[in-house]
């Protein structure tokens, strides 16, 4: 099983990250590496929050999951803990990523992975090439700019794929997240957006 960091805002969407987990201990998809809630004091510095994401929680994972809400794409951790699964370092090399968007955030899915459509989509018979960033932030109005940049990017590996299309179909789930971890080190990710420094 891969380990995996699911990246989402506590606040809003815990039940979703909560079901995921259940599911995926249920079915033997993944073993979760990701942050709970109360697992890092809030009176730490921002500094030292990126270290215990980066140095504690991601160094254990190879896939990084990110549960797009309606507010996700405000939150500076979920910047944080995206930029640092994507960033290649020494100690810490770089993920796979998968975004699943949260009901009542969009109905669209953006394949990258040989074999993703006919394995999650398999009665979609016509696709259309998105590749202007208005048209991505039209589709997915509430995902992080971070990941519009990599959707964007030539040789990123991101699929984006509705809650719906995996809440009931576990075998979707665990093909997204091994696609993800066989194409991670392919990834040429585009890491030039500055990280996001506060909430808005």
């Amino acid at each position: 099983m891969h380990k995996v960091f699911v990246s989402y805002h506590h606040a809003s969407d815990q039940g979703y990250k909560n079901a995921l987990v259940r599911m995926a201990s249920q079915h033997g998809i993944f073993i979760d590496r990701s942050v709970s809630t109360g697992d890092i004091n809030d009176s730490l510095s921002d500094q030292k929050i990126r270290e215990l994401i980066r140095d504690h929680y991601l160094r254990d994972s190879t896939v990084t999951i990110v549960l797009v809400g309606r507010s996700t794409a405000r939150r500076k951790h979920v910047d944080w803990e995206i930029y640092s699964s994507m960033f290649d370092g020494k100690i810490n090399k770089k993920s796979g990523i998968l975004v699943i968007n949260l009901p009542g955030t969009s109905t669209s899915c953006y394949v990258s992975h040989e074999g993703e459509e006919e394995r999650v989509y398999p009665e979609v018979t016509q696709w259309d090439a998105v590749t202007s960033r208005a048209e991505f932030e039209r589709r997915y109005p509430y995902m992080p700019a971070r990941i519009i940049d990599n959707l964007m990017a030539p040789d990123a590996k991101v699929s984006v794929v509705p809650w719906d299309r995996i809440c009931d179909r576990p075998e979707r789930l665990h093909w997204l997240i091994h696609a993800a971890f066989q194409d991670r080190a392919r990834c040429g990710y585009d890491l030039r957006r500055t990280m996001r420094r506060r909430n808005s």
